[in-house]
């Protein structure tokens, strides 16, 4: 499972909401902004890095209908441009942040409460990921099923989403996830939450070139004798894959290392344009991770897929299928 364990220092506005109701000098209000964009706040989608919150805003439509904004840069500091496309984690980043920030400010989900991530996966269409002259501004039509209830609040959902750019669908994409409450949490993860756990010693990168990357810093594989097969590198410095410490390896880090295992496997970079994966334990951090990969029959298009496996004790921690773009993409 993939879980996202921030924590709040400081609690979010209650009156974030567009349209507030916040009382100001008369002469200010006299002026009015109708079309300025902001981010949502980075507590609703586990962030610590205002940077990272690609979210906008949100609208709830009925109890299981809503509808989310987001902005991709035309530049990331970690999620690169691929032969002038967005990066399709990013869509990936974007979902995870929607489906956070649905459970916070519309179920109610308290900000200390953790969250499981059990599967996500989304199918794109790599053309509308193509970068234009602006940051590319998208709509999250989200549908919420399989809504389940501890009491009065909720403690899990599954959604499903289409993503749309100037009215043209990017991708469509799904998740589910459970949340638990501090107490019921550190029952589960003692002992592994507090200082008793340290991540084992930072292992040596593969050759960026190798998986696409410019700075070995960005690179999460390391070598091994085996053919097709990497150990996952955790450095938990990284300001990016890691945002903020946690107990666990991220599920964002997964993602990445399914990606650049195929890169690596392929012999080629690759846009991946469908991705499903499934988290079914923890990826510890003091643990060795095995990330294996092995090819898989095309799909009905003729697109090469990949099944990336990471194992910890010989247990599998989680399994993605990647899909990629033609070369020519």
């Amino acid at each position: 499972m993939s879980a996202s364990t921030f924590s709040v220092e400081h609690a979010a506005p209650d009156t974030w909401r567009t349209g507030r109701d916040i009382t100001m000098p008369q002469q200010a209000t006299a002026l009015r902004y109708p079309s300025l964009t902001t981010t949502v706040p980075k507590e609703f989608v586990h962030r610590a890095s205002v940077a990272e919150v690609m979210l906008t805003d949100w609208a709830r439509l009925d109890e299981q209908h809503f509808t989310v904004t987001a902005q991709w840069p035309r530049l990331h500091c970690f999620f690169a441009t691929i032969d002038g496309y967005h990066d399709p984690l990013l869509v990936a980043e974007t979902i995870r942040q929607a489906g956070l920030l649905l459970a916070h400010a519309e179920f109610d989900v308290p900000l200390d409460h953790k969250f499981l991530m059990w599967d996500l996966s989304v199918d794109i269409d790599a053309e509308q990921l193509l970068i234009g002259g602006a940051p590319a501004s998208v709509v999250i039509d989200i549908t919420c099923s399989d809504i389940k209830w501890r009491g009065r609040n909720i403690s899990g959902l599954h959604f499903d989403a289409v993503i749309r750019r100037d009215g043209q669908q990017v991708a469509t994409a799904g998740a589910t996830f459970t949340c638990l409450a501090p107490a019921v949490y550190r029952r589960l993860r003692t002992p592994r939450i507090g200082d008793g756990v340290a991540p084992i010693p930072l292992t040596s990168p593969i050759a960026p070139q190798d998986v696409a990357r410019l700075s070995p810093t960005d690179v999460v594989l390391s070598p091994l004798p085996a053919p097709d097969s990497w150990q996952l590198r955790v450095d938990t410095r990284h300001p990016v894959l890691f945002d903020h410490p946690v107990d666990h390896v991220p599920g964002m880090v997964l993602l990445e290392a399914a990606r650049q295992a195929a890169i690596a496997y392929l012999g080629r970079d690759c846009l991946p344009v469908g991705l499903t994966s499934e988290f079914t334990r923890y990826a510890e951090l003091d643990e060795p991770c095995l990330v294996e990969v092995c090819s898989l029959p095309r799909d009905e298009q003729g697109r090469e897929r990949v099944l990336v496996t990471g194992r910890q004790e010989g247990e599998v921690v989680f399994s993605s299928t990647l899909t990629a773009a033609p070369a020519t993409a």
